[in-house]
């Protein structure tokens, strides 16, 4: 099918820096420090990266002692650069490819923001994710924040390919009705670079923004408690 998404592609990695090089370093502490606890314990377990780019998050599960990943992505320039570095990743776009999967996965990891799909493109994302899962399989999603007071709005507008934004509850509202189940909604931290004494400022800043937002969303009778950029969903597939 043609997704709506011409100039980023749900299908294809858009995040990398332009020393794509660089970024499996940058790449790998971040998604260490914030997926890592929440990826399965078994190494041996089936996993899926769809929009793998050059394989950042490949990279990680294969340097972290995971046996059976796959990454897939629609950009070829990316997945010859994950090839030259010796990752599993294949050239496929990633709707057809769920489509024709006989083959459940145990985890499947979606490294594109789910904003880069309309509402429907999102809903049939996750059904077919769902029946490329195996029992108890698990979904890791993410998403541009739109509760983030400074952020929110201007993610959604900088881009012509997002289509919205989600919150801690309508991420959570849109993976319940989609039938997952054990739905986490986690912040994803963007200062993991502990080496740099500015992280440390960042950080401190950053939560007193935490702060002031809450207070602020309580006075209008709002329960937001997540204000980062950028939001995850961890869920399990559903009965």
């Amino acid at each position: 099918m043609q997704l709506t998404g011409k100039i980023e592609p749900f299908d294809s990695f858009w995040e990398g820096p332009d020393d794509i090089e660089k970024g499996y370093g940058t790449f790998y502490k971040f998604y260490k420090n914030n997926y890592l606890h929440h990826v399965t314990p078994n190494k041996h377990a089936k996993i899926l990266v769809i929009s793998c780019g050059p394989g950042y998050f490949v990279n990680l599960l294969k340097v972290e002692g995971y046996t059976d990943v796959l990454g897939i992505d629609s950009g070829p320039e990316k997945i010859k650069h994950a090839q030259e570095k010796g990752l599993n990743c294949r050239l496929e776009a990633a709707f057809p490819f769920l489509e024709a999967n006989q083959e459940p996965f145990d985890l499947i990891i979606a490294e594109q923001e789910l904003n880069h799909l309309t509402k429907d493109e999102i809903f049939l994302f996750l059904e077919l994710a769902k029946k490329n899962l195996s029992q108890n399989g698990s979904l890791i999603v993410h998403s541009l924040n739109g509760a983030n007071p400074i952020t929110g709005a201007e993610a959604l507008a900088q881009n012509i390919d997002h289509y919205n934004t989600l919150t801690e509850i309508s991420l959570n509202q849109i993976l319940k009705y989609a039938g997952y189940r054990n739905i986490q909604i986690i912040p994803l931290n963007l200062y993991v670079f502990y080496a740099n004494p500015l992280n440390y400022v960042a950080i401190l800043v950053d939560r007193l923004n935490t702060l002031f937002f809450r207070f602020n969303f309580k006075l209008y009778g709002k329960s937001n408690k997540i204000f980062t950029k950028k939001i995850a969903g961890i869920c399990v597939k559903g009965v």
